[in-house]
């Protein structure tokens, strides 16, 4: 079983919590996946919350977590929670849902 913790291949699921919905959010989420190499989604979820499942380089999903805490988002992000685990593979391009 790969180690999720080297620079291999893994999977990011992030939560943010803020006011990240209705501001452009996931669009700017898809576009710096999309620059990354990353494949996934942003999703909305009740309570303003987003949910970001990130596959791809370990470092390319740690590049994106700081963007997604960077301060530099759409909107106020007020904290990010995250899960790291194996790529479950099978996803094609960086979809807002």
């Amino acid at each position: 079983m790969p180690d999720v913790t080297d620079s291999g291949a893994a999977r990011l699921t992030a939560w943010v919590h803020g006011h990240v919905q209705g501001v452009g959010f996931r669009w700017w989420t898809r576009s710096r996946a999309l620059a990354l190499g990353l494949v996934g989604s942003a999703t909305n979820l009740p309570a303003s919350r987003v949910e970001v499942v990130a596959e791809g380089p370990r470092e390319a999903c740690e590049q994106l977590l700081a963007a997604l805490r960077s301060g530099e988002t759409p909107g106020r992000v007020d904290f990010v929670a995250e899960q790291w685990s194996e790529p479950k593979g099978g996803l094609t391009g960086f979809v807002e849902r």
